[in-house]
Formats: C-alpha cells, sequence, structure tokens
C-alpha cells in the first residue's frame, strides 16, 4: 500500500479513532497522541493492510486496545470513564434544549454500565457501526453483541423510567 492509499483508505478514520479515544481516554491532548499512534501502526504493516476485511474494524481493535493499555498505565480502573461531554454534546446538538434534564440522565444511566456495554452503545448508536463490525471489534459473536446491546438499552431505559417515576412521585 502506497502512501496515496493509506490517505484514502485509512486516513479517513480518523474522526472515529478520535471519538472512540477521547471517549475512553477523556483527554483531548492524549486522543490525539493516540490517533497518532494508530496511524503509525497501521502505516508500519501496511504491506498486509489487504489481507484484512475490515481497516475500520482493524483500527478501532488498535485504538481500544491502546486505550485500555494507557488507562492500565494511569493506574485507573477502566470503570472510570464518567465524562462523556462529547456523546452528550452530540445528542444535544439534535435535540432541543428543554430535554437536558433526559441527556443527563442518559448520562447518568449509561455511566453505570459495564466497559464492554459502553463501548457496544458508543460502536452502535454514535458511530453507527453494524453487529458485524462491532463483533469484530469487540472480539464477541454477533449473537453476543445484540444481546450486550439490548441489555445495555433496556437498563438505561429502566434506569430513566425509575428516575421519572420517583420524580412524578414526588410532586
Amino acid at each position: 500500500m502506497n502512501i496515496q492509499d493509506f490517505n484514502t483508505k485509512v486516513y479517513p478514520l480518523k474522526d472515529k479513532i478520535y471519538r472512540l479515544a477521547k471517549r475512553m481516554l477523556d483527554q483531548n491532548e492524549e486522543a490525539e497522541d493516540l490517533v497518532q499512534e494508530v496511524f503509525i501502526r497501521m502505516w508500519k504493516i501496511r504491506e498486509k493492510l489487504d489481507e484484512y476485511r475490515s481497516l475500520e474494524a482493524l483500527a478501532m481493535v488498535t485504538t481500544k486496545n491502546l486505550c485500555l493499555d494507557k488507562l492500565k498505565a494511569r493506574k485507573f480502573p477502566v470503570e472510570s470513564w464518567n465524562d462523556q461531554r462529547q456523546f452528550i454534546e452530540n445528542i444535544a446538538e439534535e435535540m432541543r434544549p428543554d430535554h437536558s434534564d433526559l441527556l443527563l440522565g442518559v448520562k447518568e444511566a449509561i455511566n453505570t454500565l459495564s466497559e464492554q456495554s459502553r463501548m457496544i452503545i458508543h460502536l452502535r448508536d454514535i458511530e453507527g457501526y453494524e453487529f458485524d463490525e462491532i463483533a469484530e471489534v469487540m472480539g464477541m459473536q454477533e449473537n453476543a453483541v445484540r444481546v450486550a446491546l439490548s441489555r445495555a438499552r433496556k437498563h438505561v431505559r429502566e434506569l430513566l423510567v425509575n428516575d421519572k417515576s420517583y420524580e412524578y412521585q414526588r410532586n
């Protein structure tokens, strides 16, 4: 693969790589550095890239693994993805301002999920990945991804409904 092929096939993935890295690491500068590191790693194996079915899946798996390595190096638990401003900002742009309480509730509900569930929701609902692509990125069976996504959404929905029910009971 030459530099032109690399620029047309791999470079367009930079935004998706950055969003996942930012979501996991919660730091702009560190996410930007990680994007560069992913590109360097992919450039080093450029001769083998044609053997991969999905360069996007390869890039996302590499991103996920590098992020997990960085989180371990920080000695923070992986469960500490407490700031999902980018996620909220993306949704807020599409919703009316009077839904800010709902957005905060969604954020809090998603924060209660496991790392795997959060990542599956991010890949499917924010990045728009197909189930087979998520399965490849996560190293899971496609049916397991579907089940995990369904359970995660159900958990978020239940937390939101319970929160609203409590709110109405108080009034």
